[in-house]
């Protein structure tokens, strides 16, 4: 197989700005999708599960691994590149997820299973090398993504491995409904933006550390966050879960200019705002409100874990966008 090179990436904040406007009638077409309905009802029910990606699409890969073990069932996610990858197997469903179905470590990996494993493609391009080379391909409906930077297809990649988990799991799963709820959580974030989103910009805006810390079942919301601070901005940016982040990224908050996104929801919540209270670390939190943070947002899906991992991202990547059209006078 040939690989073409990495495309050339040539992102713009405003159309960055644009592509997170268009999240919740992005949303609406997915939940009304017949194609990925169809598309994840063909991938067959075997007893172990290979996530493979890079970048934004391992993360939402990580926690759809989570869930199934969660479940009962056999699922790693690795990264692409990985050279030590689970042997092929006929009883191994290997799901391949790409964006843009070109991503070089992804299509290399592919290529180990191709005839043994069944595999599958999630992607936007359902025409593209990735999807080819896959048994089965789900398209993702996201719309391409003007601004260069993975917004939407990472939020639909998250709902569409949900759909799929129902699949494997038999466990019903109401799409559309879910689709609905995220939009909706999506569109109170994006309506209530002169509410919080200044507030926020001042609190997150640094040359130091942001570190975005979620809870474990939230992690990817965690990564992706962070990685729209680096990829936009280029700001330091690190995400971390919850309890690991009190053993780890802590000594973070002891020697620099330290900012936090809290998403809430871990027990050790109350640990982690102890430290950063300590160290004088600025704190903000999204989901529900903890007593020793004074600036926080909510949306209306908050408190359904279910939905929140799927709209939290929303509020990062509006900070890291306004931060990046500042700096490049957009």
């Amino acid at each position: 197989m040939t690989i073409d090179p990495a495309p050339e990436w040539s992102p713009e904040p405003h159309r960055f700005l644009e592509d997170l406007e268009a999240k919740p009638a992005a949303l609406e077409r997915l939940a009304g999708s017949t194609d990925v309905a169809t598309a994840v009802a063909a991938v067959p029910r075997l007893p172990r599960v290979l996530f493979l990606g890079m970048g934004s699409s391992r993360f939402a890969a990580e926690d759809a691994a989570r869930r199934l073990r969660a479940a009962g069932r056999e699922a790693v996610s690795e990264y692409a590149s990985a050279v030590e990858l689970p042997p092929p197997n006929p009883e191994l469903l290997v799901v391949a997820i790409s964006a843009s179905g070109k991503s070089r470590e992804t299509l290399a990996a592919v290529e180990r299973y191709q005839q043994t494993a069944a595999t599958v493609a999630i992607t936007e391009d359902i025409g593209s090398p990735l999807a080819t080379a896959c048994r089965h391909a789900i398209p993702l409906v996201a719309g391409r993504e003007a601004g260069g930077v993975a917004c939407r297809s990472f939020q639909h990649t998250g709902l569409v491995l949900r759909l799929l988990e129902s699949r494997l799991t038999q466990r019903p799963l109401d799409f559309a409904a879910l689709c609905q709820q995220v939009a909706e959580g999506t569109a109170d974030v994006l309506d209530r933006r002169p509410e919080w989103l200044p507030a926020f910009i001042e609190a997150l805006d640094t040359q130091g550390v942001v570190g975005v810390i979620a809870p474990a079942e939230r992690w990817s919301c965690a990564a992706q966050s962070a990685l729209m601070f680096r990829e936009g901005p280029r700001r330091i940016a690190v995400g971390a879960e919850t309890g690991d982040w009190n053993h780890v990224d802590v000594y973070l908050a002891k020697t620099t200019d330290y900012r936090a996104l809290l998403l809430t929801g871990s027990a050790s919540d109350d640990e982690a705002v102890a430290w950063l209270r300590r160290r004088g670390s600025t704190v903000v939190t999204v989901g529900s409100k903890h007593e020793h943070v004074a600036l926080g947002l909510d949306h209306v899906h908050s408190s359904d874990t279910r939905v929140a991992v799927h709209v939290d991202t929303l509020v990062a990547e509006l900070i890291a966008g306004q931060i990046w059209a500042q700096q490049a006078g957009a």
